[in-house]
């Protein structure tokens, strides 16, 4: 009970601590100066447009370059002051402003094709529709006053935003990587349970696909923030500490996606109970377990947790190869014991890398500088394109996004109309709730209506017994402001919570202007409901983008993304130094793209049952993608982090073999032709001559045991774990491979 309560105050400590409870004050302050301001001045009746302005653009700004946060900014205040002219404009003949609403609403929704951000203003412009019906300008000038007041408010918020990351510069840098310690440290800690529990393999594997979805999302954020801010700002000392936390972190990831294990050898080779494997368990949850903590100095002063444990069963795993080696004995033993070799070379890296970031978090002045440099760190940035021709490219109803904008402006306008003709009050309300709970697919459009709706109730149930204890207009004006910081802090954590908080704020300002709070409630969850139900019925029955129907584009990425990797490899082995940024940038590539697979399918999995069609086959492609990228990851990673011998011809054959084989796969998809693949005849032998060197090893080893030289030597150990690896790992992606294409071909057969 204790500890339960200990972490509830520590998870409150963070919150308060963290960018996001820090944003949310920036705006809430950010719309009531002006209310307080032009009050004292009595100017009060330009101060709610002015606020509306500050509201309507603050959407857009979210983490990342400075540059593009400005400009996203300046873009949405253009596109709200021209949005909302348009619709009071029309206002007065209501022909024509169903036909502007449809129009806007359709356009507006089209501009997140440019992205996230594009997709924040979009939202913005949506928003800018619902609100000018909220509101009533009776002549040319009050319009034109209006507008300009938006505008004024969008110009505020701009400058008092850029005021905010000038006095706290690095607060979003710090939550994020304080988030992607927090994520990767929850990632470890399913790896270890993988390795010992084969029947909860399934369910932790679909969480470790979620995790690495989230990991890959906040990597690519990270990238654009860290080296956009060196290439601007130059190298600084607290970005530099960032860039080497990151770069950590990066490593990380690829350690623990490298180490994949075949977990049908694991349990032939150590069989069910296992024991030999748990100090390695333990040690990839303490890991964990660590990277959490140390996720919480980023947000809160504190001490670093102590290493002792680490090292201490670090040191332990030495003890369990050695005891696992006198009890099967070798040379049987000999195939388990590099593989528990692997695992120690595996989580040595981790731990180094681990330490590295305590070191950055203890601010030791030793730290290396980053050598990467502004060129190469360029390569790194995934770069939006904003041409036009993106645009028409989409003008096809094949396109999801196409089919969104139809049907977000088809609901837009059903619900403005199902108002007008029930003459609702504040039916706007109906508009807002579809345009805030509306996405492209249906599956997070309904989790998002339910969060929506329950969240709707609870503010309204907790607004109602406060004004049945008071009806003190100080107490409202207080919980208006509390509850609008608490919204925008909540909103993207616990949209349930932020639905409540929104409810909470717009009923007691309500509750300011007119004393009949309790009329306000009531059409609030009517509105709620109605909003909800048309959006969630626009996404089942208008031009529903099911996911199954997207994915084989998704798919191909993947292959083609993998095979580029598996060469990059290939060449990594020739030639480390020539090589490295080539790999470097293949496996980020590779990995964003496993990335967007793994999204795809959690939102297939979220589509209507009737709707998730061979779901377990496409799980059964989504995990052999996943696994031939983690056995790529794996070579690479062991080559990067060793000395390794000359590459053989048998390798290159193999690879070369593989990487044909990858492309033919995905010419079944995407109906282009391919190369003849190598005869298996050929590949046989290449890996039979690859296998034999392992062989040879190994007999050496087995008469050097027979002469008494027990003790191993370094060199020939590590030679024993490179042959042990390589071969295992190429024998064991051209099996995947073989699968994948299996696995395609009935897919292809299905969907045709």
């Amino acid at each position: 009970m204790q500890k339960k309560l200990k972490t509830h105050l520590k998870n409150i400590e963070l919150f308060f601590k963290g960018s996001s409870f820090y944003r949310g004050v920036v705006l809430t302050f950010a719309i009531v100066l002006p209310l307080i301001l032009f009050n004292s001045l009595d100017l009060f009746q330009f101060a709610p447009a002015i606020a509306l302005g500050t509201f309507l653009n603050a959407p857009s700004d979210v983490p990342g370059s400075l540059r593009r946060k400005i400009n996203g900014i300046l873009i949405s205040i253009a596109l709200t002051t021209l949005v909302t002219f348009i619709i009071l404009i029309t206002k007065p003949v209501f022909i024509v402003l169903v036909i502007a609403i449809a129009v806007l609403s359709f356009c507006i929704s089209l501009i997140s094709v440019f992205g996230f951000r594009a997709s924040l203003i979009s939202f913005s412009g949506l928003l800018a529709i619902v609100l000018g019906l909220a509101v009533e300008k009776p002549d040319i000038t009050a319009i034109v006053l209006h507008i300009g007041l938006i505008s004024l408010g969008g110009l505020w918020y701009l400058l008092f935003s850029l005021l905010s990351n000038w006095i706290f510069p690095r607060k979003d840098d710090d939550q994020l990587l304080s988030d992607t310690l927090q994520l990767t440290g929850k990632y470890l800690k399913i790896r270890a349970k993988l390795l010992t529990k084969p029947s909860k393999r399934v369910q932790l594997t679909e969480k470790a696909l979620v995790i690495q979805t989230q990991i890959s999302e906040k990597h690519e954020t990270l990238r654009e923030l860290l080296l956009e801010g060196r290439k601007r700002s130059g190298r600084s000392y607290s970005n530099e500490r960032r860039l080497l936390i990151f770069i950590s972190l990066i490593d990380i990831f690829e350690l623990a996606l490298a180490n994949t294990l075949n977990y049908s050898k694991i349990d032939t080779l150590f069989g069910l109970e296992k024991k030999h494997l748990e100090t390695f368990k333990k040690m990839n949850k303490e890991m964990g377990n660590h990277l959490i903590n140390l996720s919480e100095l980023l947000i809160k002063k504190g001490t670093l947790p102590e290493i002792k444990l680490l090292n201490k069963i670090f040191k332990k795993t030495e003890t369990t190869i050695l005891n696992y080696v006198s009890e099967i004995t070798l040379p049987k033993a000999r195939e388990g014991a590099i593989t528990l070799r692997n695992l120690q070379s595996y989580q040595k890296q981790l731990l180094r890398e681990v330490k590295t970031i305590r070191r950055v978090l203890s601010r030791v002045k030793s730290n290396s500088k980053v050598s990467l440099k502004t060129k190469d760190s360029k390569q790194f940035l995934t770069s939006q394109d904003y041409r036009f021709n993106i645009l028409i490219q989409h003008f096809s109803l094949k396109s999801p996004m196409l089919r969104h904008a139809l049907r977000i402006a088809i609901a837009i306008l059903l619900g403005f109309i199902l108002g007008s003709l029930l003459d609702l009050k504040n039916a706007y309300w109906i508009l807002l709730t579809i345009i805030v709970i509306m996405r492209p697919n249906y599956g997070l459009t309904k989790e998002r209506s339910k969060n929506r709706i329950i969240g709707t109730i609870i503010g309204a149930l907790i607004a109602t017994a406060i004004i049945l204890v008071t009806k003190s207009t100080t107490v409202y004006m207080v919980l208006a402001v509390l509850s609008l910081t608490f919204a925008f802090s909540l909103i993207q954590q616990s949209y349930k919570i932020g639905a409540a908080f929104i409810t909470i704020h717009i009923v007691f300002v309500y509750a300011l202007i007119e004393p009949n709070a309790f009329s306000v409630i009531q059409y609030r969850v009517i509105d709620t409901l109605i909003g909800a139900t048309i959006a969630l019925a626009s996404n089942y029955l208008l031009f529903p983008s099911w996911e199954y129907k997207n994915l084989d584009t998704v798919i191909v990425n993947v292959i083609s993304s993998n095979t580029n990797y598996l060469n990059a490899t290939k060449n990594l082995y020739h030639d480390k130094e020539a090589n490295n940024l080539e790999y470097k940038l293949y496996r980020k590539e590779a990995f964003l793209a496993m990335s967007n697979l793994n999204a795809a399918f959690q939102r297939l999995t979220q589509d209507p049952k009737s709707k998730q069609k061979e779901a377990a086959l496409i799980y059964n492609m989504v995990t052999l993608n996943h696994t031939i990228l983690s056995a790529i990851a794996s070579i690479g990673t062991y080559i990067l982090n060793n000395k390794t011998s000359t590459p053989s011809e048998e390798f290159n054959t193999i690879t070369n073999s593989i990487s044909e084989a990858l492309k033919h796969t995905a010419s079944k998809l995407d109906n282009t032709k391919s190369k003849i693949l190598l005869e298996d005849k050929v590949i046989n032998q290449a890996h039979k001559k690859l296998q034999k060197r392992y062989d040879n090893l190994s007999q050496k080893r087995d008469l050097a045991i027979k002469a008494g030289q027990i003790e191993i030597d370094n060199k020939t150990l590590l030679n024993l774990q490179e042959a042990h690896l390589i071969s295992n790992q190429l024998l064991w992606l051209k099996s995947l491979s073989a699968n994948l294409t299996t696995a395609i071909v009935k897919y292809k057969s299905v969907f045709n």
